[in-house]
């Protein structure tokens, strides 16, 4: 495909880790006015993601006029029958989705625009650099494992036994980046890369939602200082933050998963304040 000006269009979910890696690389590299977005609603229904115009930050889809993601899928294979996730990056002229797995469009967002980013140093921004990606790949492996998906590992468990293993695990990989944060401001080497981005899309919720609402509770993350001071430095790197709405991630998961939580009924808090600078920069003479 070629990459055109206003030629691509992300459909995301606020409240979904998996859509906001997109979002986030997007906003990294300069990309908004070049890709335009839609924001589902936050509520995730029997038939899957919807569009909506009555609830902060959501919008109608401008493009396809389909009233859930379901039928911009069936749009392009009538006799497409996997799931309907989000995110998916539309290609406007020539209609039709581009790419739907959010590790792809990571990279694919990491360096396919490049030419098309308004500054150099966005252009030249790298989360996947040749000389890391041995380290980066390993990185991911351990922590899609065990923490990306580890947290649904617990909430979704159909057993105690499961429960608790999975819990485990969640914990001691923790444990495992609080001591890799205590040597180094990034997860791999000394530069922002794509390992961080997949795993603060993870950490931003644990508070909020993954503590309680998937009985992560060994622990809070901020009972972590390394790991609290690394989730508030990226929250507040070069507009990560700005990318991170609370109210629907919160009332995604409490309201969206019955098998959980029936009442729905969802929690307001904690109440906590990323934007408060930290000393990480500092401590590890990064620019």
């Amino acid at each position: 495909y070629q990459r055109r000006v206003h030629g691509y269009h992300l459909y995301v979910s606020l409240a979904c880790p998996w859509a906001c890696r997109a979002l986030i690389v997007r906003k990294l590299k300069g990309l908004e006015a070049v890709i335009g977005i839609t924001v589902v609603d936050w509520l995730l229904g029997a038939n899957g993601w919807a569009f909506t115009d009555k609830k902060p930050k959501c919008s109608l889809d401008p493009l396809n006029h389909a009233a859930l993601m379901k039928e911009i899928y069936l749009k392009v294979d009538p006799k497409y029958d996997g799931r309907f996730t989000v995110p998916v990056l539309w290609d406007k002229e020539q209609q039709t989705i581009v790419n739907n797995e959010s590790s792809e469009l990571l990279r694919m967002l990491n360096s396919e625009f490049n030419a098309l980013c308004p500054t150099p140093e966005q252009a030249a921004l790298d989360l996947y650099p040749e000389a890391l990606r041995t380290e980066i790949d390993s990185v991911n492996e351990w922590v899609y494992a065990s923490l990306n998906t580890g947290v649904y590992k617990c909430g979704f468990a159909p057993s105690q036994e499961v429960y608790e293993a999975a819990l485990e695990e969640v914990f001691a990989s923790l444990d495992k980046v609080e001591d890799i944060l205590q040597k180094q401001r990034f997860l791999v080497g000394d530069q922002l890369t794509e390992a961080d981005v997949r795993l603060f899309t993870t950490l931003i919720r644990f508070d909020w939602v993954y503590h309680g609402h998937f009985k992560c509770n060994k622990k809070c993350l901020r009972e972590y200082p390394n790991l609290q001071g690394y989730l508030q430095d990226l929250y507040n790197y070069k507009g990560m933050g700005e990318t991170v709405d609370r109210e629907h991630i919160i009332k995604h998961y409490y309201c969206s998963h019955a098998q959980v939580n029936p009442s729905g009924v969802f929690a307001v808090g904690p109440e906590l304040d990323l934007s408060v600078p930290t000393q990480r920069r500092n401590r590890f003479n990064d620019a």
